[in-house]
């Protein structure tokens, strides 16, 4: 179960987009007329009026599911799903309405609501990116959904363009962090795979505050990318590069020079195969020095017998 979350402006092109194509079909709803779309959107406009200094009242989620939970995934389920996710997420007391589509592989609905509450007060998105996070992880652990197998697995040719271009740079991102220790190298390895990173300063400063990707005209902050691509994040990464590579090569210059000269308990050994007289001598054991006492006390009693 994966969640993405958008703002608008238009309730009639967004309701026209979730409605009108892969078979649509409306699951569930709370305070809308339903009709056409141009009578769906009307609804949820007049709601708007009770805040009309709202410039994007339009929320609109996608929910996806994997293929392997399809069986599980009636019209009922996944409409319960989607009202939990939206109470965990705190959207409640407002206008909603749930789309279920059959157009692909993967079961999936959208669901668009009015920012706008039943009061006339404006549902916050403060946080919504990390709060979606957590919510559709506690719905997958409660319901035991199958977990998704991470954004190398994604077809991205499925993708419209600009979510294509970012699974294209996340790829490319964690391709360079398998190599580079610094952030020149870093930068040049991109380069080399086709994406620009750009650095943001603070004010007129060198101070650097945030970074940038580029690839085919369009441009991504690293943390819309992904989260552990914001420059502080990716900093330490390469800052755990650069010292576990120095590890390495002082490591492969001792083994090398051992290799090569042979360490002193190699030369012990050489010596010791030859029974030459720079054998070292072996000092006994517990048991070794037990018998010897042993044998010189059977020996003395021997010698007052006679």
């Amino acid at each position: 179960m994966i969640g993405k979350i958008r703002k608008g402006r238009s309730f009639s092109g967004c309701i026209r987009y979730v409605t009108q194509k892969d078979d649509a079909k409306i699951i569930a709803s709370e305070g809308v007329l339903l009709g056409t779309v141009e009578e769906t959107a009307r609804s949820f406009r007049w709601q708007c009026l009770l805040n009309p200094d709202v410039a994007k009242p339009v929320g609109h989620i996608a929910l996806s599911f994997k293929p392997e939970d399809a069986p599980r995934l009636t019209d009922a389920f996944m409409a319960s799903l989607a009202e939990e996710y939206l109470e965990l997420m705190g959207i409640r007391n407002t206008q909603f309405i749930v789309v279920r589509h059959h157009g692909r592989d993967n079961p999936h609905c959208h669901i668009v609501f009015n920012r706008v509450d039943f009061d006339g007060k404006v549902i916050s998105d403060s946080n919504d990116l990390r709060c979606n996070e957590r919510v559709t992880k506690m719905l997958k652990d409660k319901y035991s959904l199958t977990y998704s197998e991470g954004k190398q697995a994604v077809k991205t040719e499925k993708l419209h363009a600009s979510e294509r271009v970012k699974y294209e740079i996340y790829r490319v991102v964690k391709e360079a962090l398998r190599s580079a220790s610094t952030w020149k190298e870093f930068q040049n390895k991109l380069l080399k795979m086709g994406v620009k990173m750009e650095f943001k300063y603070k004010g007129n400063t060198s101070e650097v505050q945030g970074i940038r990707f580029i690839k085919d005209g369009l441009s991504f902050k690293g943390s819309e990318i992904d989260r552990n691509f914001s420059w502080s994040r990716l900093d330490t990464a390469l800052d755990r590069n650069h010292a576990t590579f120095s590890e390495n090569i002082i490591f492969r210059k001792r083994l090398y020079h051992e290799q090569s000269h042979g360490s002193v308990i190699d030369n012990l050994v050489e010596v010791i195969g030859t029974g030459g007289v720079f054998m070292p001598s072996v000092a006994p054991t517990e048991d070794e020095k037990d018998a010897k006492r042993l044998r010189k006390k059977k020996k003395r009693r021997k010698g007052r017998s006679l």
